[in-house]
Formats: C-alpha cells, sequence, structure tokens
C-alpha cells in the first residue's frame, strides 16, 4: 500500500487532489500518480467512473481514494481541508461548478495560496461553447486535426479518444500543473491552469500549420506526406487480412524498402513524382497481399526499411521489442502500459491496483492530517464492489444541493 514517506518516483512528496471524473482528468492524475506523486482521488458516494468493475479501471492505478459527499453541508470543507495541504488539485468539472460547490480556485486558494489549481475541459473556461456538454470526436473537428485524418473520400477516421482527451487534453494538463509548480515552488504563488482539449489539440498540429504556411501542406485528406497521402508512407493489408505500416521516407530507407518488397524496383523514381503516386500505391498494395503479416514481418526483420506489422491491443504487449523493454506490465492479475517516461535515478513502477472508491479513507486521514474526513466517510461506509458497473446510478435528484456534479456537470465524459 502507498505511503506517504515511500520515495517512487521524481514526484515523491508531491501531493495530488483529484476531483473525480472520467476521462482526460483521470488519466493526468495516473500519470503525475505513476510519477511519485501522492495522488488522492475524491469519490463521490454512489458515484461511478468508467462503466467497469472499479478494479479494472487502469488509470486509477498508484492512487488512494476518499469518499466525500458533496452534496452534504460539510463535503465542500473536507475537499478544502486537502486542498490546503496538497501541491496541486485537478478537477473536471464544466465551468462555474465547482465555484457554485464552494471548492473553485478562489475557496482552495483562500486556504492554500500555493496551490496549482488544475482544470480539465474540453472547450475551456470561456467561449461561446464553454459552457456545453461535449466528447473528444467534436473538440478535435472544430480545431481541423479531425479533418486531416482518413481516406478523402471517406468521412475522417476516429482515433479513438487518444488524440483529443489524452494527447491535447491529459498531456498538456500535466505539463502545465507541473509548470505552474515550479512558479509556485519559487514564489510560493499558485495559479490556476485552464487546460482545454481544444487548444492542445490545435496546438499539436503546428508543425502542419506551418507547413500550410509555406505552401508544403495541401488542406485535405490523404494528399501529403504524412497522411497517407504517400505511398510509401501508410499501411497495407496482406495475404491473411493482416497489415504492415511502412514509413520509408528517406531516401535511403525508400531504397532499401523497395529492394526487400521487390518486384516494384522500375518505380523507384515514383518516390519524386506525387502525380505517379496512384500508380506506385497500387503496385505496393499488390505485393503486400502476395503474403501474410508474419511472411512480411520476416521479410523486414533487421532491416532498415522503416516497415513493422500492426499489432492489436492484445499482441502488442508479446512483440520482442516491447517486452525487452518492458514496455507493459502484469499487475493485479491485468496487463497494461507500464508508466512512461524512465528515470535513471527515481524509477517509476505500478505500486498498486486501482483505487477502489473509498478504501482508502482511514489512511489518507492520518497521512494528511484530515481526521474530519472519518466523519464524511461514516455515513456512506459500504463495500467498495457495492454498485455494480454499469447499472443505474442511485437517485440523487431529491438533494437539497443544487449544482452537485453529476454526469452533466463534467465538461468531459469519456467517450
Amino acid at each position: 500500500m502507498t505511503t506517504a514517506g515511500t520515495p517512487h518516483g521524481p514526484l515523491s512528496g508531491v501531493r495530488v487532489v483529484e476531483l473525480a471524473g472520467i476521462g482526460p482528468g483521470p488519466f493526468a492524475a495516473m500519470l503525475l500518480a505513476d510519477l511519485g506523486a501522492d495522488v488522492v482521488r475524491v469519490d463521490r458516494p454512489g458515484g461511478q467512473g468508467l462503466a467497469i468493475d472499479p478494479a479494472h479501471d487502469v488509470t486509477n492505478r498508484n492512487k488512494r481514494s476518499v469518499l466525500v459527499d458533496l452534496k452534504s453541508p460539510d463535503g465542500p470543507a473536507r475537499v478544502l481541508d486537502l486542498a490546503a495541504r496538497a501541491d496541486i488539485l485537478i478537477e473536471g468539472y464544466r465551468p462555474g461548478v465547482a465555484e457554485r460547490l464552494g471548492v473553485g480556485p478562489a475557496d482552495c486558494h483562500a486556504r492554500n495560496p500555493r496551490l496549482v489549481y488544475g482544470r480539465m475541459t474540453g472547450w475551456g473556461q470561456e467561449g461561446p461553447l464553454a459552457h456545453r456538454a461535449g466528447h473528444d470526436v467534436a473538440y478535435i473537428a472544430v480545431t481541423g486535426t479531425l479533418g486531416m485524418i482518413g481516406r478523402p473520400d471517406e468521412p475522417p477516421a476516429v482515433p479513438a479518444n487518444l488524440l483529443g482527451d489524452y494527447a491535447g487534453g491529459s498531456l498538456y494538463l500535466v505539463v502545465g500543473v507541473l509548470a505552474a509548480l515550479h512558479h509556485a515552488r519559487a514564489t510560493g504563488t499558485g495559479q490556476v491552469v485552464d487546460a482545454a482539449i481544444v487548444d492542445g489539440t490545435a496546438h499539436l498540429a503546428s508543425m502542419i500549420h506551418g507547413m500550410v504556411a509555406a505552401g508544403r501542406w495541401q488542406d485535405r485528406r490523404a494528399a501529403n506526406l504524412l497522411d497517407g497521402g504517400c505511398p510509401y508512407y501508410g499501411t497495407y493489408e496482406t495475404a491473411d487480412g493482416g497489415h504492415m505500416a511502412v514509413g520509408a521516407l528517406e531516401p535511403q530507407f525508400y531504397a532499401e524498402f523497395l529492394d526487400r518488397l521487390g518486384g516494384v524496383a522500375d518505380l523507384a523514381d515514383a518516390r519524386k513524382d506525387w502525380t505517379r503516386w496512384g500508380e506506385l500505391r497500387e503496385r505496393v498494395a499488390a505485393r503486400f497481399k502476395e503474403r501474410s503479416r508474419a511472411e512480411w514481418t520476416a521479410v523486414f526483420e533487421g532491416s532498415d526499411a522503416c516497415v513493422a506489422p500492426v499489432l492489436s491491443l492484445g499482441e502488442a504487449p508479446h512483440h520482442p521489442h516491447l517486452a525487452a523493454r518492458g514496455t507493459f506490465t502484469d499487475h493485479a492479475g491485468i496487463t497494461q502500459p507500464a508508466p512512461a517516461p524512465r528515470f535513471s535515478a527515481t524509477p517509476t513502477t505500478v505500486r498498486t491496483a486501482p483505487a477502489r472508491p473509498g478504501a482508502d479513507t482511514t489512511e489518507v486521514a492520518h497521512d494528511w492530517a484530515v481526521p474530519a474526513l472519518l466523519d464524511a466517510h461514516a455515513p456512506h461506509d459500504r463495500a467498495p464492489d457495492a454498485h455494480v458497473p454499469g447499472g443505474p446510478l442511485p437517485d440523487t435528484s431529491d438533494s437539497p444541493v443544487p449544482d452537485t456534479p453529476g454526469p452533466d456537470d463534467h465538461d468531459k465524459d469519456a467517450t
């Protein structure tokens, strides 16, 4: 079990409060926890994260959980007690909800001026859409990034929720709160970090915007070097229905790719002539259809042709390179990605299984010196698995406290 004094990463000693939600907020908090921070997730009684057994919600690994009912008169005070002892707080409510609950930035900074208050939303804290509901696909749609992905004769391809939620959302929130923490430790002054998925996702496309301005990128799908338009940077189907990924951009890698592929040497010069890209693609596709994925993997093994098999989630942990590096790890019966990146002096690891709602209240009350948590927890003591994942949530419509965070109050809900 995690303890306050155990060093386990570069953020050992950093205290984080996570107001429970789903999507990019929990993933950002998991990353901080993976890096060694003591992350306390504040779950609400009867609340629900992902519609799965909490024991399998990997985004809650390396954390501890307490139950606080923000609908109770003393609920907000318990969050403020934690915020007073924290370095970072993360919340993902719609703009204004935390303030109405009494746990907004002003309330928290009144107790702890050094606190970094991280806000994770899709649309941001202001703007015409700030109070609208949304999901990853809508956020990335308006930034122009979704429109870049996929075949030109088909609707844009949805990249799961990796591009918006986690790349444009979680990672920017983590960078933001760590930068603000550095500032707070240097000056003694905390601040609010407004991490919006629309901002982060747009920022990810900075290089491409520069290429558009320089006339080196066409603003349409599958017409460019890196978006599937190029026949030597893309994916091809194999004889057994598998796929191979090709990224032979540089001349020397392209030459080796053609040599290993065979049968297309007469089209070598098509590399520089985009008018012949269609012909080259057809010939390359025909060649890949002649052998299975395993056979082509063997053909390109040990080469600099920049070709790799496209693996499924279940296959990836068994790839020889990933297995040798320990890119995936097994913990509590779950195969999952290991913490990243890696540190030479302060290594990280998966220390604990996903936190069960409220299971660590007593321990956190002691470690963080907030005994009132025990009083707040007592009326809601229950077995961690009492709520059946995916089942109906308890009816809370008769609560006397308005604006209590529920499904519609989280700006970002998991897709």
